[in-house]
């Protein structure tokens, strides 16, 4: 029997992050070498389209059923790709159901209140597919690589993420959380090229660069992350990401596949069909 997606990329237990392991593409078939790069791209470019129209066909049904809810988390270094996953998978999506948020530092007012109030407003509601680039895990991620986060706080806001979590789990919320594993080498080659093109400026954060400098540690509080938070109702999967195309292939594969286990269907019409008739 073959190994499902949702089995072959979820996190293992005591995860280590490798950046060996951010070039893997596991999915790729040319073990002949007759390929080229540019044809291998092409075709998980293709097969990538071929998984997301299927997933736009179950979006359908989930924004008409108006009964269930799926949140997409997504979270990885800079430049792994989490504004180019959402453009890649959500394309030929119905945006009345799709509601896409990026979180940036809290503001003075979302700092007087808990961590999660932000993040609660944002989950999506029924018949919705939610996607958060960046989310509540920037705030035990950050702060602790900081300093600002000792161990005590560290494991009072994992407890809380998964109160919250199995909350949302049991409240109608498929959650699929996905870190986008990117090697140092590779980071560097993305950021170079956003210096190099002028039209390529805006996305450039100094900032990038300090948190490049901690690169170990973040690797270090990635995986404890993980480690502390993935559970059945709120899985965590490790893609490699220095693969675009890749990247976008498999994390289609784990989301058509966790739509398929939500087991949507049409809703109920709201009157008998056959006795409808429409005047000339």
């Amino acid at each position: 029997m073959s190994t499902s997606m949702l089995e072959r990329f979820r996190a293992p237990k005591n995860l280590e992050l490798r950046d060996k392991d951010a070039g893997d593409t596991p999915l790729r078939d040319d073990k002949k070498g007759k390929l080229k790069n540019g044809e291998i791209k092409e075709r998980e470019r293709e097969l990538t389209t071929e998984l997301t129209a299927e997933v736009a066909k179950l979006q359908e049904k989930l924004y008409a059923a108006r009964d269930q809810k799926l949140l997409l988390i997504l979270q990885g270094m800079d430049t792994s790709g989490k504004d180019g996953t959402v453009r890649a998978l959500f394309s030929q999506i119905n945006p009345m159901g799709l509601h896409a948020t990026g979180f940036v530092a809290p503001t003075d007012k979302e700092k007087a209140h808990d961590f999660l109030w932000r993040v609660h407003a944002r989950v999506p509601g029924r018949g919705e597919i939610g996607i958060f680039n960046r989310s509540h895990y920037e705030d035990v991620l950050v702060p602790r690589v900081a300093g600002d986060l000792d161990d005590d706080a560290r494991e009072r806001r994992f407890a809380q993420i998964r109160d919250f979590e199995r909350m949302l789990a049991e409240t109608g919320t498929t959650l699929m959380k996905v870190f986008l594993h990117i090697s140092k080498t590779e980071q560097r080659t993305r950021l170079q090229a956003r210096l190099d093109d002028p039209e390529k400026h805006w996305k450039f954060d100094p900032a990038d660069l300090a948190a490049r400098t901690k690169w170990d540690v973040y690797q270090r509080a990635y995986a404890d992350t993980i480690n502390a938070t993935d559970r059945d109702h709120a899985p965590w999967y490790v893609v490699p990401a220095d693969s675009k195309t890749h990247r976008n292939l498999i994390i289609a594969h784990l989301l058509l596949e966790t739509m398929r286990g939500m087991k949507l269907e049409w809703p109920a019409p709201r009157a008998d069909m056959s006795k409808v008739k429409i005047d000339d």
